[in-house]
């Protein structure tokens, strides 16, 4: 099936691949995210593979149509929780599911781990918006700033539903 939607968890030897799709990421989606490409684009071999060989955390690819489609990860920040982050979908793969695959993903690793997810959202973004909220995630009313010194605001979103 040439347009299924396949998902893996990268290691640090997918550290080249990572790097390559989360520098586009930053490039087409600068606003959705909390660094920047010039930032991420300065990291070594040594930052990429560590990011990849946290035990608390995940980063998944999903490929559509065979090729790198999508991406994000989690990582542990508050008790009980990971946070979802670095989501993306190729702009041509974006309509087929690849990021609910993604997300898919990382609930795997969540569930593993007996946590919950939350993520944080550009409020502009109302694309994102109708996608994390078809998952299952609800606003929380928490907004702050993407980045520091940006006017741009994030609301923390909860996911709210449990598997059976």
């Amino acid at each position: 099936m040439p347009d299924a939607v396949e998902v893996r968890r990268l290691s640090a030897d997918d550290w080249e691949l990572w790097r390559r799709l989360r520098l586009a990421a930053l490039r087409e989606s600068p606003s959705a995210f909390g660094s920047t490409v010039g930032r991420e684009a300065a990291f070594g071999e040594d930052v990429w593979r560590e990011r990849l060989d946290d035990g608390d955390s995940v980063t998944v690819l999903a490929t559509y149509a065979g090729a790198p489609a999508g991406i994000g990860g989690g990582f542990r920040d508050l008790p009980g929780l990971l946070h979802v982050m670095a989501m993306w979908v190729r702009p041509r793969a974006r309509g087929h599911r690849v990021a609910h695959a993604v997300l898919d993903g990382i609930r795997d690793y969540a569930d593993e781990h007996g946590l919950g997810l939350h993520l944080d959202v550009a409020v502009s973004n109302a694309a994102a918006w109708r996608c994390y909220e078809r998952y299952g995630f609800v606003a929380t009313g928490q907004t702050r700033p993407i980045r520091d010194g940006s006017p741009e605001l994030v609301e923390r979103m909860l996911f709210r539903v449990v598997r059976a």
